[in-house]
């Protein structure tokens, strides 16, 4: 855990070492995972890992060949324990420090591009993590994902707006069975939580309550939305930001639907000609 100051997801340790990946780094291998979503100073938990997004499975091998060049020559170790095609994990170690890295292909496909960080270098938008971490969470029952479910739900979109868009990225799924999926989460026990790196103790019970609400409150808005807009997010233009849109607010005016695409775009201006991008197919 970091010494002092405000909290961040990161150990000094791994924070030398996003550096010294980091520097000159190109767009096409960006920080992504919990470490990108928590990098901000009022984050959850610290990540045990750093997790490198690539367009290409060629692009993951180069990248990795050229990351290793690089701690070898910074007197980082370098121990790979998985590799192939478009997944390489490995232990990076330098003295006492050490933490996991890998480098994965995933797809080009969401709704903002890469945003630029000081810490992290090249990121996904906080937008598109938390769509990640929904798609994570409902395919996996991991203690450390049903965290950052809620840490996006509480401080980037709520969930009902998160599982409406995620369907653009993972068209298998539909809103109302994506939710179906989650509502099997949060069956945790107190000290599943113990065993996580967290900045503050977990309160289930409370993380409970909050996730329960969460639940009915998508369901509702998943139900009332309109079919034709199923995969897309919303843009308040009044607002500048992305909302879960309530029953008043109208999609034809200061509310906007917003789509992803390959690489991402930047939501529609109030006085743009021209109409936001169709869904990728």
């Amino acid at each position: 855990m970091a010494d002092g100051g405000e909290a961040v997801p990161l150990t000094p340790f791994q924070q030398r070492l996003l550096a010294d990946l980091t520097r000159d780094r190109s767009a096409d291998s960006h920080l992504a995972g919990g470490a990108a979503m928590h990098i901000a100073p009022n984050s959850l938990r610290y990540s045990n890992d750093l997790d490198f997004f690539h367009d290409s499975d060629a692009r993951v091998a180069s990248t990795f060949a050229a990351d290793r060049a690089r701690l070898d020559a910074l007197g980082y170790a370098t121990v790979v324990e998985i590799s192939q095609p478009g997944f390489i994990r490995a232990i990076v170690q330098q003295g006492v420090d050490q933490t996991r890295v890998d480098w994965a292909h995933d797809s080009a496909w969401r709704f903002m591009p890469l945003v630029s960080d000081p810490v992290g270098g090249w990121m996904l938008h906080p937008v598109d993590l938390a769509i990640n971490k929904t798609l994570a969470l409902a395919g996996r029952d991991e203690p450390r994902d049903f965290v950052d479910m809620l840490y996006a739900h509480e401080t980037i979109l709520p969930l009902g707006a998160l599982c409406w868009a995620a369907v653009g990225k993972d068209p298998g799924f539909t809103p109302l069975s994506l939710l179906e999926l989650l509502k099997r989460r949060s069956r945790y026990r107190p000290e599943e939580f113990a065993r996580l790196d967290l900045v503050r103790p977990f309160d289930l019970v409370a993380a409970k309550s909050v996730w329960l609400a969460a639940l009915s409150e998508a369901e509702d808005f998943v139900c009332r939305r309109p079919p034709e807009e199923i995969g897309c997010l919303y843009w308040s233009t009044a607002r500048a930001a992305f909302v879960m849109p309530s029953p008043t607010d109208d999609t034809q005016g200061d509310v906007r639907v917003h789509w992803g695409m390959p690489g991402g775009v930047l939501p529609q201006l109030p006085d743009a000609s021209s109409p936001s991008p169709a869904p990728a197919p």
